[in-house]
C-alpha cells in the first residue's frame, strides 16, 4: 500500500523524506542508459545555447555571398555555410536558443493552465462535467492542425507559436492532473484537512498538488520534446520563424531547395532536432520508470 506523508510532520522530517526521495529518484534514474544519454545530450544542448556567443566565430544572420553553400568541414566553416554563406554552426546554435526557449515558455504556459483546470475538475464535483466537455472539445482537434488555426488568428511569429502550443499542451495536462487529483483526495490526511477547517485553495495547491508532482514531471519533460518537434513544423510551414532567425525548422524548409547541392543545409538542423527530441523522450521515460511506485516491487 503506499505510503502518504503525514501533514502533521516537522519541517525537518519532511525535508529529509523529500532529499531521500530525490535520491531515491536519482539513483534510479541513472541507471537507465538511455535516461543518462538523454540527460548528457539535453546538457550538452543548454550549454551549447547558453554559450552561443562564445563557441561561434559568425553572427548566425550575416550573409556572406562569396562563401555560399561551402561543404563540411570547410577551413573556418566546420559545418558548411548555406545558400547565403551563413555560417552553419553558428545558426546550429543560436537555434537552439531559440528551440528550447519556445518549447519551455509553451510547456509552463501549458502547465499552468492544465494544472489549474485539472485542479478544478478533480476536486470540484460540480465543475468536472464542464471542464473535461472542454477538454474533450480541445481533443477533437488534431494537435498541429488547432496549433495552425491559433497562429491564423493570432498571426505568425514565435510568440504565438509558444501561444499555440501551450493551448495545445492544456487538455492532456489537466486530464493527468484531474485524474492524480480524483485519487488523492481520497486520503485520509486530506479528509483531516478538511475536518480541520481548512481552505480549499490551501488544501488544493498544499496537500494535494505535491503529491501530483510524479505525473507532472514526466509529462512536462515529454511535452518539451513535442514542443521542440512542433515549433520546428510551424516554422518549416511558415508559421512559425520567419528568415533570417536561425530556427531548425526554418532551417529544413530552406535547405530542401538544395538538398541534392548542398545536403548538410538540410541534414545538419534535422539531426539537431533528432537527437533533441530523443533526449526528452528518453528522460522522460526514465523519470516515469523512477517515479513509479509499482517499479519498487518489481526491482
Amino acid at each position: 500500500m503506499e505510503t502518504v506523508p503525514n501533514p502533521q510532520l516537522s519541517p525537518a522530517v519532511k525535508k529529509v523524506k523529500k532529499d531521500s526521495f530525490l535520491l531515491d529518484t536519482w539513483k534510479k534514474l541513472i541507471k537507465n542508459r538511455l535516461a543518462v544519454v538523454g540527460l548528457i545530450i539535453i546538457i550538452l544542448q543548454i550549454v551549447i545555447a547558453i554559450a552561443a556567443p562564445l563557441i561561434t566565430s559568425y553572427d548566425p544572420a550575416r550573409q556572406n555571398l562569396e562563401a555560399t553553400e561551402l561543404p563540411m568541414f570547410t577551413e573556418g566553416h566546420w559545418l558548411g555555410t548555406d545558400n547565403y554563406g551563413r555560417d552553419m554552426w553558428s545558426r546550429i546554435a543560436y537555434g537552439a536558443r531559440i528551440s528550447l526557449v519556445v518549447g519551455s515558455i509553451a510547456v509552463a504556459l501549458g502547465l499552468v493552465g492544465g494544472i489549474t483546470l485539472g485542479l478544478l475538475a478533480g476536486y470540484y464535483r460540480k465543475l468536472d462535467g464542464i471542464i473535461m466537455r472542454i477538454v474533450d472539445l480541445l481533443f477533437s482537434f488534431p494537435g498541429i492542425l488547432l496549433a495552425m488555426l491559433i497562429i491564423a488568428v493570432l498571426g505568425t511569429s514565435l510568440v504565438n507559436v509558444a501561444i499555440a502550443i501551450s493551448i495545445w499542451s492544456i487538455p492532456s495536462c489537466a486530464r493527468i492532473v484531474r485524474g492524480s487529483v480524483l485519487s488523492v483526495k481520497k486520503q485520509e490526511y486530506v479528509l483531516a484537512m478538511k475536518s480541520l477547517g481548512a481552505s480549499d485553495v490551501r488544501i488544493m495547491f498544499k496537500h494535494i498538488l505535491p503529491n501530483c508532482t510524479a505525473p507532472i514531471i514526466v509529462f512536462a519533460t515529454m511535452r518539451m520534446a513535442t514542443a521542440i518537434l512542433s515549433t520546428a513544423s510551424l516554422s518549416y510551414l511558415g508559421l512559425g520563424a520567419q528568415p533570417p532567425t536561425p530556427e531548425w525548422g526554418a532551417m529544413i524548409s530552406q535547405g530542401q531547395a538544395y538538398m541534392w547541392t548542398s545536403p548538410h543545409m538540410t541534414i545538419i538542423p534535422g539531426i539537431a532536432i533528432m537527437l533533441t527530441v530523443f533526449a526528452f523522450n528518453v528522460v522522460g521515460d526514465g523519470l516515469r520508470d523512477a517515479l513509479d511506485p509499482n517499479m519498487k516491487v518489481n526491482q
